[in-house]
């Protein structure tokens, strides 16, 4: 089965979603349910279309953002599919939250109309 995602892939997300997490949540058919839906939120979080940015080239460092942010969203709904796999519900809980951390950071960087100017003329 092929990635569902523009920016996002399975790998990324099984990565983020660490090896504790159950394996039919991760799968390529799970994460595909949802990927489009979260690079679409990060494309209006942001108020900008990194989807066709993207098709039409983007640096490595905006690239990166992209990644971190959705595939870090994308893994916290593969945790919360089913924490049965960790070895506590606080250490699924611990890695929700620092996977939160990240891609909010990331969106504001996005966000950021210095950064923004930055990054699509680099």
């Amino acid at each position: 089965m092929a990635d569902d995602g523009v920016w996002t892939t399975n790998a990324m997300i099984q990565a983020r979603a660490g090896v504790n997490a159950n394996a039919t949540a991760k799968a390529t058919a799970a994460t595909d349910v949802y990927v489009l839906d979260v690079e679409a939120i990060i494309n209006s979080e942001t108020e900008y279309n990194w989807s066709d940015a993207y098709a039409a080239g983007l640096n490595a460092d905006v690239k990166g953002l992209l990644h971190e942010a959705s595939a870090c969203l994308c893994a916290i709904k593969v945790i919360s599919a089913d924490t049965a796999g960790f070895t506590s519900l606080s250490e699924a809980q611990f890695m929700v939250n620092v996977l939160d951390d990240t891609a909010n950071r990331a969106i504001a960087k996005l966000k950021d109309q210095n950064i923004k100017t930055f990054v699509l003329d680099a």
